[in-house]
C-alpha cells in the first residue's frame, strides 16, 4: 500500500527492512532532481519538444548527429555543474555502513560516484565519458568540451530547457551553425557520449552483473524510478520472481508497485537522510567505518 504523509511511521518500516544489510539499490532520475537535473515523469518532470536521439539516427544521419552535439554541448555545461544531493550522500552512507552492497543506477550523471558510493553499476553509461564508434578510443567529456569550444567560437545559443540526459531544447538555426569534431586518436572516427541511446542495447556483461547483484540481494530498494521502461523494471521482476522483497521510494506511482512489499510516496531528499541516520546508527560495528570514510 502506498504511504502518503506518514513519514515517521514509514521510516520506521524502512529501517526495519534495511537493517541487516544485503540491500541492492536501483536508482532513477527522481534521485537527481534535487541536484537540478529534471525528471521526465516525476513532479518536476519536463516535456520534450523533440523525441530523444536514437542510436540508429545518430550513427546514420550526419545532420541529426550535428543537431545532437549542438544541443548536448550546451546541456553538458549545466550537467557538469550538478552536485550530489542529500539523497545521493545518504545512499553512500548506507554503503559505507555495510547495509547497501551495491547501487545499480539508470542515471548517466555520475552523482552516486561523486557522493562517495564505492560500488556503482551505471546501467546506461556516463555522460562525462566519450567513445569513438570506429576505433573504440575513450576520452573525457571535458576534453571534448574544450575541442568543441575551439571549433565553435562564440557559440552561446539560448537554452530553452535541459533534459535528464543532458540534451537541451535549442533553436534550429543555432543547431545548423554548429561544427562537430571527430576522434583525435584515429582521425576520422565518430564520437558519441558513452551512454546507451534509445534503440541501443545495454552491454550484455553489464546486464548480467546487475542480475547477479539482484539475485544475491536480500532486499531490492528502488529509489526515484517510475520503472516505466523495461531496462530498470526487469530487475524488479527478477527480484519478485525469486521472492526477494522490493521496496520502492518514489514521488508518484510506478509500474513496479504491484510487486513491492512497501511503497513510499515522499521526497527522497527527506526520506533517505533520515533512513541513513537511523539505520547506520542501529547497525552494530558500523559507526567506526562511517566515521573513517566521512
Amino acid at each position: 500500500m502506498r504511504q502518503h504523509g506518514r513519514v515517521t511511521e514509514t521510516i520506521d518500516e524502512l529501517v526495519e527492512r534495511v537493517a541487516g544489510g544485503g540491500v541492492v539499490v536501483l536508482s532513477g532520475a527522481g534521485l537527481s532532481t534535487e541536484s537540478g537535473i529534471p525528471d521526465y515523469r516525476g513532479p518536476s518532470g519536463v516535456a520534450r519538444r523533440h523525441t530523444p536521439m536514437t542510436y540508429q539516427t545518430f550513427t546514420r544521419d550526419p545532420l541529426a548527429r550535428r543537431r545532437y552535439w549542438a544541443r548536448s554541448h550546451l546541456g553538458w555545461r549545466l550537467m557538469a555543474r550538478a552536485e550530489p544531493n542529500d539523497g545521493h550522500r545518504a545512499v553512500a552512507r548506507l554503503q559505507h555502513g555495510g547495509l547497501v552492497d551495491a547501487v545499480i543506477t539508470q542515471n548517466v550523471d555520475g552523482l552516486h560516484t561523486a557522493a562517495g558510493s564505492p560500488e556503482v553499476v551505471e546501467l546506461h553509461g556516463r555522460l562525462d565519458e566519450v567513445v569513438c564508434l570506429d576505433c573504440g578510443n575513450r576520452t573525457s567529456r571535458e576534453e571534448l568540451d574544450r575541442r568543441l569550444r575551439e571549433a565553435n567560437p562564440g557559440f552561446d545559443a539560448r537554452v530553452a530547457a535541459v533534459n535528464p540526459d543532458g540534451d537541451v531544447d535549442l533553436d534550429e538555426a543555432a543547431e545548423a551553425a554548429f561544427r562537430v569534431v571527430d576522434c583525435t586518436f584515429c582521425g576520422t572516427g565518430t564520437l558519441k557520449p558513452d551512454v546507451v541511446f534509445f534503440g541501443e542495447t545495454v552491454p550484455a556483461p553489464r546486464v548480467a552483473r546487475c542480475f547477479a547483484l539482484v539475485e544475491r540481494a536480500r532486499l531490492l530498494l528502488v529509489l526515484g524510478s517510475s520503472l516505466t521502461v523495461m531496462s530498470g523494471r526487469r530487475f524488479v521482476l527478477r527480484a519478485a520472481k525469486l521472492g526477494i522483497p522490493v521496496v520502492i521510494v518514489n514521488q508518484g506511482p510506478t509500474r513496479g508497485d504491484a510487486y513491492a512489499a512497501l511503497t513510499v510516496d515522499a521526497p527522497l531528499g527527506r526520506v533517505l537522510p533520515a533512513l541513513a541516520d537511523r539505520a547506520v546508527a542501529a547497525e552494530p560495528g558500523t559507526a567506526r567505518v562511517v566515521a573513517a570514510t566521512g
